[in-house]
């Protein structure tokens, strides 16, 4: 019996109980019963969700089509199952009501990022509470299916690295122009996504019009020839201080900062299709999406390095300017109707060339405008690829290859205007690289014909005529670009920089100024910061230093006294040298030895051939009469003026590092009672100047180097480094008459001494 009731109430016969009672299983489940209606019913009571906005939005992503969003649902966007889209019959009456795709796909878009941190937090919280399942894993599916969204209408879009849409134009620092690559593609960021909408064709007017009178004027050779020379001053000129750039095999790439380079061959890179274009986002779909400026595009403010100059936008603008700045940016559209129908071939063709497969990318280029002739998205490509293939090589006959094809894309039918925009840019930025100007000027020539309104384009035109040497020309384009846009600090600085040119000081002081204060692209520049200090030096304003300051701070000068654009870092900098520091003793005591010989001689030649001392040209003098004998220039001899100073000519032959320096001169230079030289800086800290006195009058001569002032001797050399700032004296009562030789800076090697470009 006892028995019995132990086995009735659940219990073993060895008195363990082996279960739950039914009762006790009862009792337990009415507790948590109990608990979850109170709960919902706290839930409901308090409001502490709302289950409508919730639903709402997760209804976004039913993926099923089944109407609402639930596990299944969530197993698509973790990429656990395959998405189904139930086919939907449609009628005429919806057919009109539907909205079109892309603006369907914007609206999307849009409550996607609305909710995507809701979203991942959801999914986050459900995993976690599976067991086995790792923190790890649950991003992977998270990011990759943000991945998957980007497949839009069974069209997949190449999402672009960022790298790769601003690779080319992160070189905004002007580095030496010597590396090519710093321009490279700046087009490159507008073509990111070959897939762009059909946009407008331009069909090209005819250009007969203007190229035979351009031709006229400009029917001297591309090349700059033999004969130009560096000023003095290294950047009154456009057309003289241009360093030649190419891909020939003797030039050493990289060693030089040339901080002009902007207009050696990159000329004014933030051109506005590029900062319009290069705004795309990396996640931007075909439709014409509004996005905002990135913030590399906006005006940036310099720091402020001094308590007196500030760089930047002011903080009261113009109505003008803010309606400029809230102009809505459109994506590139750079393919035609029929380069829409071949959007896959050319998307793989691209893919290889953004892989760096140049040759490769060339292949399949080639065979898509063979197969396509009228294709210019095809033909922009295999342009690229040539632009690409010639730096990969180094070849100058590529690039010319290239230049030609960017020339073909513009001469077919119905090519997109944003595609004539790129080629015609990039074929003018390419024919500069190689020297080309009057090529290029033609290029920009159409540029500015086909899109008149376009001021960047304007601008551009300017700097090539600047380069050519043409500022008369130059001055009327910068006149229409500040009556069109009258705070254009690009137009400003260079409108500044050519008054001044004409030597109109006071007036060029506050274009230079205002330009430099817009902050636009283009005007970072440190030939405009030189001479808006050298015009503030002229005018007896100490201001000058300030913005000499400034210039250094933004890395344009080595240092405020060291203003030179030509320069090799690294080199040692001192205003005044020994000749033991030159290491050049042995040049150094023949001059001195033999400088009865080399005055006679001078002096003969200032006796009957007086022509042969030319006035200084560079507008370096205050006041006076200044004028320069010249037997050495750029490195090479000049035979018939050494036929007037044999002797002299002879003894420098043995001396290669004056003779060879292909940045100095040797030459004697008179100075009469009177006058003046202004304040100024050689152009590179690649070499040195040694003074011989001749003809010395007893007082009255003096120079000025840094904040070191000395006086010459007869038969005594003095030394010293011209890429700081000099200023010279001559108020005695009789002329001066010295003998100048430059020489290599000692610590230039001989692989620099043979590669360094001409100055």
């Amino acid at each position: 019996m006892a028995d019995d009731t132990e086995t009735k109430h659940g219990g073993g016969k060895n008195g363990k109980k082996e279960g739950l009672s039914g009762s006790s299983f009862f009792t337990w489940f009415m507790v948590i019963a109990l608990l979850g209606v109170w709960t919902s019913v706290a839930v409901v009571w308090f409001e502490l969700v709302d289950y409508e906005e919730v639903l709402g939005k997760l209804g976004i992503y039913d993926a099923d089509g089944d109407g609402d969003f639930d596990v299944e649902d969530a197993k698509v966007l973790l990429g656990l199952k395959e998405r189904s889209v139930p086919a939907q019959p449609t009628s005429p009456e919806s057919e009109e009501s539907v909205q079109p795709a892309e603006n369907v796909e914007s609206v999307h878009k849009m409550a996607d990022i609305e909710v995507e941190e809701e979203i991942q937090s959801v999914l986050h919280e459900a995993l976690h509470s599976q067991p086995g399942e790792r923190h790890e894993d649950v991003d992977e599916n998270v990011n990759d299916q943000w991945q998957v969204k980007e497949e839009i209408h069974d069209e997949t879009l190449e999402v672009p690295a960022t790298d790769d849409m601003l690779r080319e134009l992160e070189n905004e620092i002007p580095e030496a122009y010597e590396t090519p690559d710093s321009v490279q593609k700046d087009a490159d960021s507008m073509v990111d996504d070959v897939g762009a909408v059909e946009s407008e064709s331009y069909e090209i007017p005819a250009l007969d019009d203007y190229v035979p009178d351009l031709e006229e004027r400009i029917s001297d050779p591309d090349t700059p020839g033999d004969s130009e020379v560096m000023p003095e001053d290294a950047v009154e000129h456009y057309a003289e201080d241009r360093v030649h750039e190419d891909y020939s095999e003797d030039q050493e790439p990289k060693h030089e900062k040339q901080t002009e380079a902007q207009y050696t061959g990159e000329i004014n890179e933030d051109f506005d299709i590029a900062k319009d274009l290069s705004e795309v986002e990396s996640k931007q779909t075909e439709d014409d999406v509004v996005i905002e400026p990135e913030e590399s595009e906006k005006p940036v403010k310099a720091e402020d390095y001094s308590n007196d100059v500030q760089v930047g936008k002011s903080e009261k603008e113009t109505e003008q300017d803010k309606t400029e700045k809230a102009k809505k940016k459109k994506k590139p559209k750079l393919l035609n109707k029929f380069d829409k129908t071949i959007k896959a071939e050319l998307d793989a063709a691209e893919k290889l060339r953004k892989k760096g497969k140049v040759e490769e990318a060339l292949r399949a280029f080639e065979a898509l405008v063979n197969q396509y002739p009228q294709s210019p998205r095809a033909r922009y490509g295999k342009a690229q690829s040539e632009d690409d293939l010639a730096e990969k090589m180094r070849s100058n006959e590529m690039l010319q290859q290239a230049i030609n094809t960017y020339d073909e894309v513009v001469s077919l039918p119905n090519v997109p205007s944003d595609l004539i925009k790129l080629s015609l840019k990039r074929e003018a930025d390419r024919q500069q690289f190689l020297g080309r100007m009057r090529g290029s000027l033609v290029t920009l020539q159409k540029l500015v014909q086909l899109f008149p309104s376009e001021t960047s384009f304007k601008n551009d035109l300017g700097v090539g005529y600047l380069l050519i040497g043409d500022n008369s020309n130059a001055k009327k384009v910068y006149e229409e670009v500040l009556s069109l846009a009258p705070n254009d600090g690009f137009a400003k600085v260079h409108y500044g920089f050519i008054l001044k040119a004409e030597n109109k000081i006071a007036e060029s002081i506050p274009y230079l100024q205002e330009g430099l204060e817009s902050g636009d692209p283009g005007t970072d520049d440190g030939r405009f910061y030189f001479h808006l200090g050298d015009a503030l030096q002229r005018m007896g304003d100490k201001e000058a230093y300030k913005w000499y300051e400034l210039g250094y701070q933004r890395g344009h000068f080595a240092s405020v006294w060291q203003r030179s654009l030509y320069n090799v870092k690294g080199l040692k900098a001192q205003p005044w040298w020994t000749a033991r520091e030159t290491g050049y003793s042995e040049l150094v005591k023949s001059l001195e030895k033999n400088w009865k010989l080399i005055r006679d001689e001078g002096l003969a030649v200032m006796d009957k051939k007086r022509s042969l001392f030319l006035p200084e040209d560079e507008n370096l003098r205050e006041k006076g009469d200044w004028s320069q004998f010249t037997l050495w220039q750029q490195g090479r001899k000049n035979e018939n003026a050494c036929k007037s100073v044999p002797k002299t000519c002879a003894l420098l032959e043995r001396f290669p590092e004056a003779t060879g320096c292909r940045r100095g001169q040797i030459k004697y230079s008179i100075m009469h009672p009177g006058t003046h030289v202004w304040p100024h800086t050689g152009p590179t800290n690649c070499r040195l100047r040694m003074h011989l006195g001749l003809v010395i009058p007893k007082e009255g001569c003096r120079i000025r180097c840094a904040q070191e002032y000395r006086d010459w001797e007869e038969g005594k050399v003095l030394i010293f480094d011209d890429s700081f700032e000099h200023e010279v004296w001559q108020d005695a009562e009789s002329y001066r008459l010295i003998f100048i030789v430059d020489v290599w800076h000692p610590e230039l090697t001989a692989q620099q001494r043979r590669t360094l470009p001409a100055i």
